[in-house]
C-alpha cells in the first residue's frame, strides 16, 4: 500500500513537471511568436514607410511643366550673344527686332553647326540608334530596364549606361553630369520624367535631330558639336556625303570622344564601328553587302578643324567685331557672376560655359550714349584748358538710370588697347572727398530731422578727440569762396553750406550722428563695398578720407537715391540672361531698398542744384541750359583726386580724373571738374526725354526768412524759397529781428 502511494505520489510529480514543462514551452513559444510578430510587423511598417518615402522622394521630380526645349536650340552656337534693346523697336512691324546684336563671345576651338534631320542620311541616323538607343523607335523616352540596372550601378559608385537618346539629348542640353551617388541618382530620376516629358511634346524626329545636333564629338583637342561639324572635321565632308563606313565611325566616337575618335585612336575606333555595324545588319539597318563593304572600307582621317562644308552664319554674325569694348568687360564678367551663382559652379567653369556659346545675355546698354561718351573721353580738349603735351591724367566715366541699369562707362580717356583692361570707372578705388558729404552725412541727417533746407548752423570746427586726451579743432576748410582757409564763424543755410563745401557743418552732423551711424548707412544702405573698420571714424566719414576709397561706379550708385525718390536699386550691366533652352538663370528684379525717405531724397536735390546754379557753387562749371542738373564736386586731400556726380532727371553719372600714382593735380592745366564732366556729358542731359524733377507732394515749397532761417512771416521782409519735409517744417518766424 505505501509502494502503490509512492508510486501515485512519483507519477503526479512527474506529471505536475511536465505540465510545468509544457507551460514553459508554451511560454516561450508566445514570446518567440509575438517577437516575431513584432518584428514581421516592424518590417512591413519601415518598408510601408520607406516605399512611401522613397515615392514622395521620386514624385518630387516628376514636374508635370519641367519640359526641356528641343527646338532649333542655341546649344550648337559657337557664340553667345549680349543683346540690347532697339529703340526703333516696333511691335506692329513684323520685321522689326525688339533686340539687337551687341557683340558675341566666340569659342574659337569649338565647332558645331546645325543641320536638319532631313539632310542627315538614314544610315547616319541608323548608326545612332545602333549604337546608343535600338529601341529609341519604340519606348516613351525610358529604357527601364537599361535605367534601373543603371541607378543600381550609379549607387555602387560604379557607371553603367542607361540612358536613351531622349535622356543624352535632356544631359547635353542641361549641362547635368553627376554620375554617383545620391547626386547620381537624382540626375537620373529627374532625365526620366523629364524625357517622358520630352517625348509627350515632340516627334520622334525632333528628338533625333536635336540630338544629332548637339552631341559632343571632340577628340580632347577639338571641341567638335554635332555630326555635321564632325563629318567636317574627321573626314572632310559635308555631313550628306559621308558613306555607312564613315557614319557608323561617328557613332562610334559617342560613348567616350577622347579615346575612340579616329584621329587619335583609330583602333579604338575601329573595334567599336565594326560593333556597330553588326549591330545595324542584326536590326536589319544595312543589307549583307553593305556591311561586307563597310567592314572592309579604310577611313580616311583628315582632321582638319578649318574645314567647313558650308557657311556658319553664327560666325559670319560676329566676323570683324573687333576687341570687348569698356562696357562688353563689364557685362561679360557680371555674367560670369550670375551664371556661377544660378549654376553653383566656380567663376572659372561659369566662364568657361559662358565663351563655350549658347547664352543670351540682355544689357542694358544704351549704344549712342556709349560712343558718345568714348569719343568725348578720348578728346583731350574736354579735359584740358590749354594745349599740352602729356595726358597721362586718368579718367573715368560712367552713368546709369535710376533703377541702376548702367547705360555707358569708359575706363580711361584713352582709346582701349587690351581685352579685360583696368576700368578707373569700377575697378579703381579713389577718395571720394566731398562727394562723400551728401551720402554720409547731409542725406541721413535730413531723414532725422536734425536739420532742413534753410536751417542756420555756424561754420566753426568741432573738438576732435586726440589719443592723448585732449582735443583739437577740426576740420579746416578747403574753398575757393572767399572765406577764410579755416572757419568764418558766420551762421550759413544747410543749402550754402552743401553749395560751398564746407567741411564744418558735415562733422557737426557726425558728431551727431556718430561715425558708426554713417559708416553703416553707407554700407547697409547704399552698398558701398569698399569700407574698412578704420573708416568708422570722423575724417573718412565725413571728408571722404577713406582708407582705399571707393569705386567710382558705387559712389554714383549711391546718388541714384536724389533723384529716384530714395530707393536704391542695385547697379547692373545684365538685364537677364537665358540659357541654351530660352530658359531665364538669371533676370534682374524690381527689388530696391528704401535708403532715405521720397521727401529727404528731394530736398537733397533741391540743396545740391545750388551747388550748380549759385554763382559760388563748387559745381557752377556744370550749369545746363534746359535741364535741371543736381550735382557735387569732391576733392581729396592735396588734389590728388577729382571727382563730380551729376544728377539729372533721367540719369546719375559721374567722372574722376586723378594720377595712377597719385600725386596733386596741376589745377591750372586742367579744366574745372564740372566742367569736365559738361563736356562729357552736357550735350546728351540737354537732350533727356525730362528736363525738371518733379515735387512729390510729401514736400512743401516755402518763403523762409533770410535772418532767421524759419518760415516767413507777414512781418519778414526779406525771404527765399526753401524745400521741406512736410513731417518737418520750420517753425514760422516771429519776425523780432526788426524791431
Amino acid at each position: 500500500m505505501e509502494k502503490v502511494k509512492r508510486k501515485a505520489s512519483s507519477k503526479k510529480r512527474s506529471r505536475k513537471k511536465k505540465n510545468t514543462a509544457l507551460t514553459v514551452a508554451v511560454r516561450t513559444l508566445k514570446v518567440f511568436g509575438t517577437l516575431a510578430l513584432s518584428l514581421f510587423l516592424i518590417i512591413i511598417i519601415t518598408g510601408s514607410i520607406f516605399v512611401t518615402v522613397l515615392t514622395i522622394y521620386v514624385l518630387n521630380f516628376a514636374e508635370t511643366d519641367d519640359v526641356i526645349t528641343i527646338d532649333k536650340v542655341t546649344a550648337t552656337s559657337n557664340i553667345s550673344r549680349f543683346l540690347y534693346e532697339n529703340p526703333d523697336y516696333d511691335p506692329e512691324d513684323p520685321d522689326s527686332s525688339q533686340f539687337l546684336l551687341y557683340y558675341g563671345l566666340t569659342n574659337n576651338a569649338r565647332r558645331s553647326v546645325w543641320v536638319d534631320l532631313s539632310e542627315i542620311p538614314t544610315y547616319v541616323q541608323d548608326a545612332y540608334m545602333a549604337a546608343e538607343d535600338e529601341r529609341f523607335m519604340e519606348h516613351d523616352g525610358v529604357d527601364f530596364k537599361r535605367t534601373f540596372a543603371s541607378i543600381v550601378y550609379t549607387l555602387l559608385g560604379r557607371t553603367q549606361g542607361g540612358s536613351t537618346i531622349t535622356m543624352q539629348t535632356i544631359k547635353n542640353l542641361t549641362h547635368e553630369d553627376s554620375r554617383s551617388g545620391i547626386e547620381g541618382v537624382e540626375r537620373k530620376i529627374k532625365e526620366i520624367f523629364r524625357a517622358i516629358n520630352v517625348e509627350k511634346k515632340y516627334t520622334k524626329d525632333d528628338i533625333l535631330q536635336c540630338y544629332l545636333n548637339i552631341i559632343g564629338l571632340g577628340d580632347g583637342w577639338q571641341d567638335i558639336v554635332g555630326v555635321q561639324a564632325a563629318a567636317n572635321y574627321y573626314f572632310g565632308k559635308d555631313i550628306t556625303q559621308i558613306d555607312i563606313a564613315e557614319a557608323a565611325s561617328l557613332a562610334a566616337i559617342t560613348k567616350y570622344p577622347v579615346d575612340l575618335n579616329p584621329r587619335t585612336n583609330l583602333e579604338n575606333n575601329r573595334d567599336r564601328q565594326q560593333w556597330i555595324l553588326g549591330k545595324m545588319l542584326e536590326l536589319g539597318a544595312i543589307t549583307d553587302a553593305e556591311y561586307e563593304y563597310a567592314m572592309n572600307e579604310e577611313l580616311v582621317i583628315t582632321g582638319d578643324p578649318d574645314f567647313q562644308s558650308r557657311e556658319d552664319p553664327d560666325a559670319e554674325e560676329i566676323a570683324n567685331q573687333g576687341m570687348t569694348s569698356w562696357y562688353m568687360d563689364e557685362a561679360i564678367d557680371e555674367a560670369v557672376m550670375r551664371i556661377s551663382e544660378r549654376r553653383g559652379i566656380s567663376t572659372e567653369d561659369a566662364k568657361t560655359e559662358l565663351y563655350s556659346g549658347g547664352y543670351n545675355v540682355y544689357i542694358s546698354i544704351d549704344v549712342d550714349m556709349q560712343e558718345k561718351v568714348e569719343k568725348e573721353m578720348q578728346d583731350n580738349s574736354n579735359f584740358q584748358s590749354y594745349p599740352f603735351n602729356e595726358d597721362e591724367l586718368q579718367s573715368g566715366f560712367i552713368c546709369m538710370d535710376y533703377q541702376g541699369n548702367v547705360k555707358a562707362v569708359v575706363g580711361k580717356r584713352t582709346k582701349k588697347d587690351t581685352w579685360d583692361e583696368f576700368n578707373n570707372a569700377t575697378d579703381a578705388e579713389r577718395s571720394p572727398g566731398s562727394c562723400i558729404k551728401p551720402i554720409a552725412s547731409y542725406a541721413p541727417a535730413v531723414e532725422q530731422d536734425l536739420l532742413t533746407y534753410s536751417t542756420l548752423s555756424n561754420d566753426k570746427p568741432i573738438d576732435l578727440p586726440k589719443g592723448d586726451g585732449t582735443t583739437e579743432k577740426w576740420p579746416v576748410n578747403y574753398s575757393d569762396t572767399g572765406l577764410s582757409e579755416n572757419w568764418s564763424y558766420k551762421n550759413l543755410y544747410t543749402w550754402q553750406m552743401l553749395m560751398r563745401s564746407l567741411n564744418t557743418l558735415p562733422a557737426q552732423l557726425i558728431e551727431k550722428m556718430t561715425p558708426e551711424y554713417s559708416y553703416n548707412f553707407l554700407k547697409e544702405k547704399l552698398d558701398i563695398s569698399t569700407l574698412y573698420e578704420s573708416d568708422a571714424y570722423y575724417a573718412p566719414m565725413t571728408v571722404g578720407a577713406l582708407t582705399t576709397g571707393t569705386k567710382l561706379k558705387e559712389l554714383v550708385g549711391a546718388y541714384m537715391i536724389f533723384g529716384n525718390g530714395g530707393k536704391k536699386y542695385d547697379v547692373t550691366f545684365v538685364n537677364r540672361i537665358t540659357n541654351t533652352q530660352g530658359d531665364v538663370i538669371y533676370e534682374k528684379n524690381d527689388g530696391y531698398k528704401q535708403a532715405i525717405s521720397e521727401s529727404t531724397a528731394f530736398v537733397m536735390n533741391k540743396m545740391m542744384q545750388k551747388v550748380v546754379t549759385e554763382s559760388i557753387g563748387t559745381g557752377r562749371y556744370a550749369k545746363l541750359r534746359n535741364t535741371q542738373l543736381a550735382a557735387k564736386t569732391g576733392t581729396s586731400n592735396e588734389w590728388k583726386d577729382l571727382s563730380f556726380v551729376g544728377v539729372t532727371p533721367d540719369y546719375v553719372s559721374g567722372v574722376w580724373i586723378g594720377y595712377k600714382v597719385q600725386e596733386q593735380i596741376p589745377t591750372t592745366q586742367y579744366q574745372n571738374i564740372g566742367a569736365i564732366w559738361k563736356n562729357i556729358f552736357g550735350d546728351i542731359a540737354e537732350t533727356e526725354q525730362h528736363h525738371e524733377f518733379t515735387m512729390p507732394s510729401t514736400v512743401a515749397e516755402m518763403n523762409y526768412c533770410t535772418k532767421s532761417g524759419l518760415i516767413a512771416s507777414e512781418r519778414c521782409t526779406s525771404t527765399e524759397v526753401g524745400y521741406y519735409k512736410r513731417t518737418n517744417i520750420p517753425e514760422t518766424c516771429s519776425g523780432s529781428h526788426f524791431s
